[in-house]
């Protein structure tokens, strides 16, 4: 009993002492009010490397294309204004945007609509051109230099993902990759495409759109078409040069002609398929097309080449397909001359090709 009352009491002391050193403490040292406020400046953030300015370069003379078969909408693409003349606004899409419509329509920024005319499309470059009144123009953009970009560099796109409802949208990237090669399907086989990798949002909606750089200039022309379903964040755009040397031909409405060799062909690394079509050899090829046929009248027949010649080299380039092969025969003109380098029972020879018709005649 006497352990708890002492313990009680030297309780009850420990609180006064307690108290009484805190009251001394204030009264002996008083805390001076201008040590405990706490001053807040304002802050001014700027963003070093905003679009804002580019977007507006460009942002008025981007449209939404509707494609209609009938009465019929039958698809939704971008494109942009890039020329204008006293009587009509141009404007760059992708040819597969507009493929079998029978009339176009073209909604700008602002919510008009106008008629569109297809003046002339090509479809292994997927590029289209049409022409409204001048007086639904709202903008002309800027036409840059894609050959000028550098990894790394920011790039942009203006589009309408999803259609109207999502018209205008505005999405960011980098410059993800130069000289890329991409594989397209097209209705008379495989074929490649020079391009330039983006991991900007390209949607569907997006196709025909600008691909901006920070100046504010087109440098490319989006295609959904190109875009890797099986890989988020890889779009690819068509080079604005490509574009722009086919868009002189196709505002007139001539067809853009690409040069024929006159041969059928198979990838020399198909090896079974070529096996059921009762071609062998004694080495295997790691490149190049196997010759499968040589159309009578055509540069190839003239040349000399013949059924299971395997073609290896177009003017001292490799050849490593079917599609990577009309990829470097397209890069040639009408007319010209090129040398082919060839397989023939066991010997390798080298042929000179006059390039005097096109395909397009050959349909």
């Amino acid at each position: 009993m006497r352990e708890k009352i002492i313990y009680f009491l030297t309780v009850i002391l420990a609180f006064f002492i307690g108290v009484t050193g805190t009251y001394l403490a204030i009264v002996n040292y008083p805390i001076k009010g201008e040590n405990a406020v706490k001053t807040i400046k304002d802050v001014q953030i700027t963003e070093s490397d905003t679009i804002q300015s580019a977007v507006e370069k460009v942002y008025d003379a981007v449209v939404l294309i509707q494609s209609y078969n009938g009465n019929s909408l039958i698809g939704s693409g971008t494109g942009f204004v890039y020329k204008k003349d006293n009587k009509h606004g141009y404007i760059i899409t992708n040819h597969h945007v507009i493929e079998k419509s029978t009339s176009i329509k073209v909604l700008s920024i602002n919510g008009e609509v106008s008629e569109a005319t297809l003046l002339g499309s090509d479809a292994y470059a997927d590029i289209a051109v049409l022409s409204i009144d001048q007086n639904d123009v709202l903008k002309v953009v800027e036409i840059g230099d894609s050959t000028k970009l550098k990894l790394g560099d920011t790039l942009f796109t203006v589009g309408s993902p999803l259609g109207a409802e999502y018209i205008g949208t505005v999405t960011k990237g980098i410059l993800s990759g130069k000289d890329r090669t991409v594989s397209v399907t097209m209705p008379h086989g495989k074929f490649m495409m020079d391009v330039l990798q983006t991991d900007a949002a390209i949607n569907p909606g997006n196709s025909g759109g600008p691909l901006v750089n920070i100046n504010g200039e087109v440098i490319g022309v989006n295609s959904l078409k190109l875009v890797k379903d099986e890989i988020e964040g890889m779009g690819f755009a068509i080079p604005i040069e490509i574009v722009m040397s086919a868009v002189g031909s196709l505002e007139k409405g001539e067809e853009i002609k690409r040069p024929l060799l006159g041969v059928e062909m198979y990838d020399a690394k198909e090896t079974y398929a070529l096996y059921r079509r009762g071609f062998q050899y004694d080495e295997p090829f790691e490149n190049g097309i196997v010759v499968i046929n040589v159309q009578k009248g055509t540069p190839a027949a003239a040349a000399g080449l013949k059924k299971g010649d395997v073609i290896l080299e177009v003017n001292n380039v490799k050849v490593t397909g079917v599609g990577h092969f009309r990829f470097l025969l397209y890069k040639y003109k009408v007319g010209d001359t090129i040398n082919l380098k060839y397989y023939r029972d066991g010997k390798i020879s080298d042929v000179q090709v006059k390039l005097n018709k096109s395909v397009e005649d050959n349909q």
